[in-house]
C-alpha cells in the first residue's frame, strides 16, 4: 500500500491511553454476546474505534486547564458566561441556552415549535434529529441535491439543500405547516458533505420570504466553514471567523452538540435571537434539563466548551483535520475500496452495497460489513443505511430503504496518528479480498425509534 503525502500533526502528544486488540477468538465471541451489533461491545474490546467522532476528541492542555476553574454555582455561574460569551463570539446569537447534549437541544426545540402532522425540511436529517421530529408526530423530510445521492460525482458542495424543492414543498403544504427549516452542516447522513455560503443564503432568503425560522444543525459548522473558505469563490482570503459569523447571520438560530467541533466528551446549546421563543425553550429546560445557566452541565464542562470553540475555527488545526480524513480516504481508494466522493470533513464512507454487492439490501450489507471489520481487525465503525434510516411504509407496507447504503469511519479529533489509518486501510484492504465469505443479516430484536443503537442481528446461512 502506498503512503502518499502524510498529514503532519499540529500537536504534540502529552498524555497517552493503552489500547488493546483482542484475539480473533475472543473478538468473536464478543461480537455473538453484543447480538452482532457493535454498540453492544465494551469500549475496552475495541483496538480502533471509529464508530463516531461525536464526544471522541482529545482535549487540549487549555481545556484540561480551564476545567480546573470550573464555577459550579447552581446559578449564574461564572463558568456559563465565559461559555455564553465564546458561543457570541462565533455566532452573533443574543441568546445561548446549555443542554447536555445535541439531541437535548433538538428536543427541547422541536417540543416548542412542532404539531402534529407538521413538517420539517432538511438537506438530510441526522438519525436522532429525524428521531425528535417523529417523536413530535411530525414529518421530517430531506430535500437535499440530487448529486447528493450519486456518491461518484465529484461536486465541492453536494450537502446543499434544493431550493427549487424546498419552494415547492412550501407551496405544497403551506407554511403554516411548516414550523421551521432545518440544515445540517456538514450534511453526516450525506458522506459528510458541506453546504455553500450561497445555498445558504438562498435557502435564507426564501424561508424570510414565506415567515418560517431558518435554523442550522450546526455540530459540524467548523469543517463546513473550512470547506468553504477552501472551495467558494470569495472566501479564499476571509478568516475563520469571518466565514462563521456570516454563515450564522443568514439563520434566526441552531442547536448544536458541542461533542464534535467544540471538541468536548459531553455538552450542547440552543442559540438563537428570539426574544419570545427563548423563553418558551428556557421553560422547557428547567422541566428536563436544569437552569438556564448549567443546562445538564457542570461548570467544568462549560468551559471546555468555551476553549474548544476557541481552538476549533483556528486554521491550522481545521487543516490537519479534514487532511486526515481524505489521507484515510486515499489510503483506501488506492486498495479499491469503493467509496463516497469526494471524501467529506470528518469521516470517510464506505459504499457497502458496492462493497458486499452479493448481499442484498434487506440482508443489512452496511451493518454486515462492520461485523466483519470487528472480526478481522477490532475496527468499530457505524453503518448509514438499512438499519439505521429504513422504515415500512405506513399505506403499503413495504420496506423502504435509504438512496445509499454506507459505512461510516468517523475520525475522532486529535486521537489516532497515520500509523492507525494504515492498519484501518490494512483490514479493510484484507476483507475486500475475501468479501464474498461475508454473510447477510436478519433482525432479531428492533426498539421503535433509534433501533440501531440497541438492535440484535441473526447471521444468514
Amino acid at each position: 500500500m502506498k503512503k502518499g503525502k502524510m498529514p503532519v500533526e499540529p500537536y504534540k502528544i502529552k498524555s497517552v491511553e493503552p489500547i488493546h486488540k483482542p484475539s480473533a477468538k475472543e473478538r468473536e465471541r464478543i461480537i455473538q454476546d453484543a447480538g452482532l451489533n457493535i454498540f453492544n461491545i465494551p469500549g475496552e474490546k475495541i483496538f480502533i474505534d471509529l464508530l463516531t467522532d461525536s464526544g471522541t476528541s482529545a482535549m487540549s492542555h487549555n481545556q484540561w486547564a480551564g476545567m480546573m476553574r470550573g464555577d459550579e454555582s447552581y446559578a449564574g455561574s461564572q463558568s456559563y458566561f465565559r461559555f455564553e460569551k465564546s458561543v457570541q463570539r462565533i455566532s452573533g446569537f443574543k441568546h445561548v441556552i446549555p443542554t447536555h447534549q445535541g439531541r437535548a437541544a433538538e428536543r427541547i426545540l422541536f417540543q416548542v415549535l412542532l404539531r402534529k402532522g407538521d413538517y420539517v425540511p432538511n438537506n438530510i436529517h441526522f438519525d436522532t434529529t429525524q428521531a425528535n421530529v417523529k417523536v413530535r408526530e411530525a414529518y421530517p423530510v430531506n430535500l437535499v441535491v440530487d448529486e447528493a445521492y450519486n456518491p461518484s460525482v465529484q461536486s465541492p458542495f453536494k450537502g446543499n439543500m434544493d431550493v427549487n424543492k424546498l419552494r415547492r414543498f412550501i407551496q405544497e403544504k403551506g407554511k403554516e405547516n411548516i414550523p421551521l427549516v432545518m440544515m445540517t452542516i456538514t450534511n453526516n447522513s450525506g458522506g459528510g458533505q458541506p453546504v455553500s455560503m450561497a445555498n445558504i443564503r438562498e435557502v435564507s432568503q426564501i424561508c424570510r420570504e414565506a415567515g418560517i425560522p431558518f435554523f442550522f444543525d450546526a455540530c459540524r459548522f467548523a469543517e463546513n466553514v473550512y470547506f468553504i473558505k477552501k472551495r467558494e469563490k470569495g472566501y479564499g482570503q476571509k478568516s475563520l471567523l469571518n466565514i462563521a459569523r456570516e454563515m450564522f447571520s443568514y439563520v434566526q438560530g441552531v442547536t448544536m452538540s458541542a461533542k464534535k467541533d467544540a471538541l468536548v466528551n459531553i455538552g450542547g446549546f440552543i442559540a438563537l435571537q428570539d426574544d419570545d421563543l427563548v423563553q418558551k425553550i428556557k421553560n422547557i429546560l428547567i422541566i428536563s434539563e436544569g437552569f438556564p445557566t448549567y443546562g445538564g452541565l457542570a461548570g467544568r464542562d462549560m468551559e471546555a466548551i468555551s476553549a474548544g470553540l476557541d481552538e476549533v475555527i483556528e486554521e491550522e488545526y481545521l487543516k490537519h483535520r479534514i487532511q486526515q480524513v481524505h489521507y484515510l480516504g486515499k489510503l483506501l481508494q488506492e486498495a479499491g475500496i469503493p467509496l463516497y466522493k469526494p471524501v467529506g470533513g470528518h469521516a470517510v464512507y464506505i459504499l457497502a452495497d458496492q462493497f458486499l454487492p452479493h448481499i442484498p439490501r434487506h440482508q443489512f450489507p452496511g451493518w454486515a460489513l462492520t461485523v466483519a471489520l470487528y472480526r478481522e481487525s477490532g475496527i468499530r465503525a457505524v453503518e448509514i443505511g438499512g438499519v439505521m434510516f429504513a422504515f415500512t411504509d405506513p399505506q403499503t407496507g413495504k420496506k423502504v430503504f435509504p438512496p445509499l447504503e454506507m459505512v461510516r469511519l468517523a475520525i475522532p479529533r486529535r486521537v489516532y496518528t497515520a500509523s492507525h489509518l494504515h492498519y484501518v486501510a490494512e483490514a479493510l484492504e484484507k476483507i475486500y479480498k475475501k468479501r464474498d465469505k461475508i454473510k447477510g443479516l436478519k433482525i432479531a430484536y428492533e426498539p421503535p425509534y433509534l433501533r440501531h443503537f440497541t438492535v440484535r442481528m441473526k447471521e444468514l446461512t
